[in-house]
């Protein structure tokens, strides 16, 4: 009997330690057309060469291969007249695996090309030949520190740098994230940030959620035609269909936020498809359940998205999609007195940001609607119809108090409101945009050498732009009291983009692309005409290529600067700034790339641009619009005009392991050189030339039983410090805020940028649950990099420059658990 138990006990383990299966399933399609590729072989090639792992595509494209083990895999697709295409699957026991596989057409016919080794981020687009790489979803989940946002995981690139750690807006090869812009499904998409401030282009807590993406692009200089009202990059990013075999979940806890993902089909067919997710600031929902967590400000967050995906006859698809979300916080420092405050303390207190409370609050959703079909085998139609609204609100009161400084007078005692009411309303704005987009595109193939696309954007634009502040010598007491109205416009614009493309396989190994976009925006009358884009790319032998490209783009300034108004002597609102023309900038590059074996690649750029037409002040004086555009801060710009210019140069690095076995490594270099000229026609470093970045990552995965892997990363990031000048002292205590002079702008820097940031995670594939616990270690070291400097004035010498350092993010361990599971298959009655 006991011997009968012992072996059922390890007949049991030893199942249980068997590793478990999956299906793998997915779409195999022309890149250039979208036209399904019927009858193309598909094998999945494992660390066990004894499983046979086939199948071939059906007349839709579609293949299934089950019983597949669970790790990394490579699969590959092979067809007659196409080139052979490797991808690296990566399958887990709790969810299904679903591929889409684009083919390129070969050159010439035969039986077979095979690609012998994988360039560096192959991108979506076949229109794009440098300058461009795709990302991944398992990119921004595995990359320590990116705290899965695509933003953060692209600061990871060659040419690429964040601003400010407690944001998300990127420097794109010296560029502002002005410059940035988020497209979804062809149309342009709202700053798709919590807590965004007007006109940015990030913010600290990203809308997106990398579980509803599927592999997207990002360009980051002389992009193709269809990408418009940018001089910096553009995100490209694609909405991933629902499961339409099987219902699935995803459930998510960690310091971020709290998630919930479901995912199945719709009807009996498996046609139709639906995806929807949620997710909720964790940290607000401890204070729910009366946890505390040492501060009073919590950063309250919620978001969500969804698509619906119906295939239709004829190989064509309609999708209704949507994501949005909402962000409020209340600062109130008024709940935090009396107090008791050392010399060292009392001038960030009671000063710059902490003479007030605050209440901010964000919110930014999209919907549309898009429909694809492939009109026949050469040419393929892709429409979207969108609305978006993007909406900003704060209120300021005004803390009216005096300070007691002790009798050793080394600390204040206390704070307290000695006439009126102690707290008054000092400002309030609120802002909102709301957009109707249109987007229509047609792809065709003429043959195996042309391809040509073309297309329209059309934005309509509907602003309510409201603000006032009390004027300077307000007290407590309410007769001096005297608001001025600083925006106050509802009005209409429209933003009109046409383009077009062209392709040309000059031989085998060499190809061109040129196209022109135009850009006219209505409310300033702004025309851009034609403006070109080339490329050119030669692949030599042994797995080289080099490649070049061009092109001139434009940009509208943040929505609001163009609302910002003075009163003239009768009292009537003058807009001064309503007329401002695009920003222009001329981008130009070389490249040289080699493809190793074993998943190893190397890449050089080398890259220059010309900006011009960048906004100033009319008096002449050191400002450019050029600096703006990362930071909490919204500007007031006086009368402006656009003869401001501008140069980016540098040169970029990129040695890439891609993940596609045990581990992986990335390091980028880029040394670079970013300069303006203001309306004193004195040419300066831009607020973002911090001259050279330098990242280093890497991760292994270890599979510590059949079931059990430990994941172990680290990423290093050198950069030079943040630019700064010398402080203006009387207009710095005139206005409460730091006023650099114009004179040694940009000439100071802060001692040079360094983190080190780590990442742990276990992973645990039950029979039909994934289990996965992580833990993201930020700034391991406690490095002290400083940011800028804040208004301080110190209470205790007047005499002293009003000034305090402030510093990037601290240590910062973020941990998270993840569950992915089946629910059910598709039931026949459903």
């Amino acid at each position: 009997m006991k011997v009968a138990l012992i072996l059922s006990m390890l007949c049991t383990f030893a199942a249980y330690g068997q590793s478990p299966t999956q299906s793998v399933r997915g779409k195999v399609f022309d890149s250039e057309t979208n036209f399904p590729v019927y009858g193309a072989k598909i094998q999945i090639f494992t660390s066990d060469t004894t499983l046979k792992l086939r199948a071939l595509t059906d007349f839709d494209g579609a293949f299934t291969i089950f019983n597949v083990p669970v790790g990394k895999h490579q699969l590959v697709a092979s067809y007659l007249t196409y080139d052979t295409k490797t991808t690296t699957i990566e399958v887990t026991s709790g969810k299904e695996v679903i591929v889409q596989v684009p083919m390129q057409e070969s050159f010439v016919e035969q039986e077979e090309v095979v690609v012998e080794a994988r360039k560096t981020g192959e991108v979506r687009n076949e229109l794009a030949l440098m300058s461009a790489r795709q990302f991944s979803v398992s990119e921004s989940d595995r990359y320590p520190g990116s705290r899965s946002d695509p933003a953060r995981m692209a600061s990871n690139f060659a040419g690429v740098g964040g601003a400010d750690d407690s944001r998300n807006d990127i420097v794109i090869r010296g560029n502002s994230p002005l410059g940035v812009v988020w497209r979804v499904e062809g149309v342009d998409i709202p700053n798709p940030s919590h807590f965004a401030i007007a006109g940015s282009t990030g913010g600290p807590v990203t809308i997106l959620n990398n579980k509803i993406l599927a592999n997207s692009d990002f360009f980051m200089s002389a992009f193709p035609a269809e990408y418009g009202n940018s001089t910096s990059g553009v995100f490209d990013l694609k909405l991933r269909n629902g499961n339409n075999n099987i219902h699935e979940m995803t459930g998510q806890f960690g310091f971020l936020g709290t998630e919930l993902l479901a995912e199945g089909p719709m009807g009996i067919n498996g046609n139709a498809s639906y995806l929807v997710m949620g997710r909720y600031s964790t940290l607000r929902l401890f204070e729910v359940i009366g946890l505390q967590i040492g501060t009073d400000a919590i950063p309250t967050y919620g978001d969500g998205a969804f698509k619906f995906n119906w295939r239709l006859k004829n190989g064509g698809a309609l999708s209704w999609w949507a994501m949005g979300g909402a962000s409020d916080i209340s600062i109130e420092i008024s709940e935090q007195y009396p107090l008791n405050l050392s010399q060292n303390e009392a001038s960030n207190e009671l000063y710059g940001e902490g003479d007030r409370d605050q209440y901010f609050g964000t919110a930014m959703a999209v919907s549309g609607l898009t429909y694809k079909k492939p009109i026949n085998e050469k040419t393929y139609l892709t429409a979207t119809a969108a609305y978006s609204i993007e909406r900003q609100r704060s209120n300021h009161n005004f803390l009216s108090r005096r300070a007691y400084i002790s009798a050793e007078g080394d600390s204040i005692i206390d704070l307290f409101a000695p006439v009126g009411d102690s707290i008054y309303a000092l400002m309030a704005y609120s802002f909102q945009i709301q957009k109707t987009s249109g987007y229509v595109s047609v792809n065709h193939k003429f043959n195996r050498r042309h391809l040509i696309k073309y297309g329209l954007n059309v934005d309509g634009f509907f602003y309510n732009m409201q603000d006032s502040v009390l004027q300077a010598g307000h007290t407590a007491d309410p007769s001096t009291h005297n608001w001025v109205n600083r925006w106050d416009y509802v009005g209409a614009a429209a933003l009109i983009q046409p383009f077009v493309q062209w392709k040309w396989r000059m031989t085998e190994n060499m190809q061109f692309t040129a196209g022109l976009h135009n850009q006219y925006f209505t409310l300033s009358n702004s025309f851009s005409v034609a403006e070109p884009r080339v490329g050119w790319k030669l692949d030599l032998k042994n797995g080289q290529s080099i490649s070049a490209g061009g092109g001139m783009h434009s940009m509208t300034q943040p929505m609001y600067t163009y609302f910002y108004h003075q009163l003239d002597p009768q009292g009537n609102k003058v807009y001064e700034n309503i007329d401002m023309d695009f920003s222009r900038s001329i981008h130009s590059g070389v490249g040289y790339e080699k493809a190793f074996k074993k998943s190893l690649n190397l890449k050089f750029e080398a890259y220059y641009q010309h900006l011009y037409n960048i906004p100033v002040t009319v008096t002449p004086s050191a400002f450019s619009l050029i600096n703006m555009g990362s930071g909490f801060q919204r500007f007031f710009p006086e009368d402006l005009e656009n003869t401001g210019t501008g140069e980016n140069y540098g040169a970029e690095v990129t040695l890439q392991k891609f993940f596609d076995k045990s581990f992986f490594f990335l390091f980028s270099g880029t040394v670079f050189n970013s300069l303006y000229t203001g309306s004193d026609g004195i040419q300066r470093s831009t607020s973002y030339n911090g001259n050279y970045i330098f990242n280093l990552l890497g991760g292994k995965d270890f599979k510590v039983a059949p079931r059990h892997t430990i994941s172990l990363g680290f990423k290093v990031t050198y950069a030079g410090g943040q630019l700064y000048g010398y402080v203006d002292t009387a207009a710095t205590n005139q206005f409460q805020e730091i006023v650099f002079q114009d004179a040694g702008f940009n000439s100071r820097q802060f001692p040079d940028y360094f983190r080190l940031d780590a990442k742990v995670n276990w992973r645990f594939n039950a029979n039909k649950v994934m289990h996965e616990i992580g833990l993201d270690l930020l700034n391991i070291t406690g490095q002290q990099n400083i940011l800028g400097l804040a208004y301080a004035p110190d209470l205790f010498d007047p005499t002293a420059e009003p000034t305090a350092e402030r510093y990037q993010l601290g240590f910062l361990p973020l941990f998270y658990y993840k569950a992915e599971f089946k629910v059910k298959a598709r039931s026949s009655k459903e």
